[in-house]
């Protein structure tokens, strides 16, 4: 024992011992759990908007309506919004992995019963959707996996990282219209189990739950912050920019082939190009939220969103059309990071629920734009009017942000901007 040191209340050496120097990023969690939920999430965001690129094929084995591709499409999105909730719930009772191990399983099992049955009907699409819904709700999943490992300073880091998965709508949109075209539709639903499986077997062998998981809330806890209208606020945001980001990435092949008459295998790498930019943009975003403010930051998203959908309902060529896409995915993936700057200034204790419920709304946002293009396109023969209409919810959204904003600055205490 040194001399002169107080073990008790400390003592003159106190001061002159080094400090512990804090912990890198990757020293301070698990990497294998955060590697594990970014390929999950990959993976599963993949197979989410896989009936996207499929759907000029599937629709003309069917010979589904433009309203029926519409609702095709939109379905595994509604179902994903839908059950993001009830995965939360499982993460809570069960823990991530074992609620992402269930769900993965589930989305094989009927991506293999699909290939195996073959999908024969309208309603078999729509059975296979939401089962897809269960890919789309590992949101709720790979987040808290990975989150749960690190702690406050690296927050930001872990769910970015994690949260890159949803670049795997890019992969949907490059490969299967390929696929598709080699092998047939109904095949690539089977050939989608081969990197699914593993990726299973590489999520049980190397994810792990954090020692220091939170307990269990009454499921009243979860509906609580709707009680508030802040919440119902960033819902609304959220559905406009995720919503319109799934429901475009759900939607362009349909749009590309129609409207252009490409192949499918040309509208996938156009639908790739608008999606890639949209996904590489959130992780900007938030931090563009940090400087400016995410009140800022929205209010440019919901202008150039606008107008940029606007600009497509009238855009005559392949080119301009793309060019407008991909902007209107720049500005909706920056939203997608500045809402949830603002999310965990107004509901920091509440930040789990709000994470899930925030995403639900997303989905449910993607599902009206999709399933709303369908129907504007049998109904007057041309998508213009979709596009228009939710141009102009976004117009709608900018002026709710400007409702709240002098409110949301003079009573949030975070003390980042907002």
């Amino acid at each position: 024992m040194r001399e002169g040191f107080d073990y008790a209340g400390g003592g003159a050496d106190v001061d002159r011992l080094p400090a512990r120097p804090k912990a890198t990023f990757w020293q301070s969690g698990h990497t294998p759990t955060l590697v594990a939920a970014f390929l999950y999430f990959d993976l599963a965001f993949m197979v989410w908007v896989l009936l996207g690129p499929l759907a000029p094929d599937i629709a003309k084995t069917l010979q589904l309506t433009a309203a029926q591709k519409g609702l095709m499409v939109a379905t595994p999105t509604l179902a994903g919004a839908l059950l993001r909730v009830v995965n939360g719930l499982l993460v809570d009772r069960i823990g991530p992995k074992r609620s992402g191990a269930i769900s993965q399983i589930i989305v094989i099992a009927g991506l293999f019963t699909a290939w195996a049955m073959g999908v024969n009907s309208f309603a078999g699409t729509l059975a296979l959707g939401v089962i897809l819904g269960f890919a789309g709700a590992s949101f709720a999943i790979a987040l808290p996996l990975a989150s749960r490992w690190y702690p406050p300073e690296h927050q930001g880091k872990a769910m970015g990282l994690a949260g890159m998965g949803n670049s795997g709508t890019v992969l949907a949109a490059l490969f299967a219209p390929a696929l598709a075209k080699l092998f047939g539709w109904n095949a690539v639903l089977g050939l989608a189990c081969i990197p699914l499986a593993i990726v299973f077997v590489a999520y049980m062998l190397m994810a792990k739950d954090a020692p220091n998981a939170p307990a269990p809330k009454k499921l009243t806890a979860y509906f609580q912050p709707l009680k508030l209208p802040d919440a119902w606020w960033l819902m609304g945001f959220y559905a406009v920019t995720f919503g319109g980001f799934v429901g475009l990435a759900a939607s362009l092949p349909i749009y590309f082939t129609d409207r252009f008459e490409l192949s499918t295998i040309t509208a996938g790498y156009c639908t790739a190009a608008c999606v890639f930019a949209g996904s590489l943009v959130r992780p900007l975003g938030g931090a563009l939220a940090d400087r400016i403010g995410g009140v800022k930051a929205l209010s440019v998203v919901f202008v150039v969103a606008a107008l940029a959908l606007a600009g497509v309902s009238a855009a005559q060529s392949v080119a301009s059309a793309l060019t407008l896409f991909v902007l209107a995915m720049l500005a909706l993936g920056t939203g997608n990071g500045a809402v949830f700057q603002l999310v965990p200034q107004r509901f920091q204790a509440e930040i789990g629920v709000m994470t899930g419920l925030v995403g639900m709304a997303g989905g449910v946002g993607g599902f009206y734009l999709a399933s709303s293009l369908g129907v504007a396109k049998q109904l007057t023969g041309s998508f213009s009017a979709g596009f228009l209409i939710f141009a102009g919810l976004a117009l709608v959204a900018l002026a709710g942000l400007r409702l709240v904003e002098g409110r949301w600055r003079a009573t949030w205490t975070s003390g980042a901007r907002i």
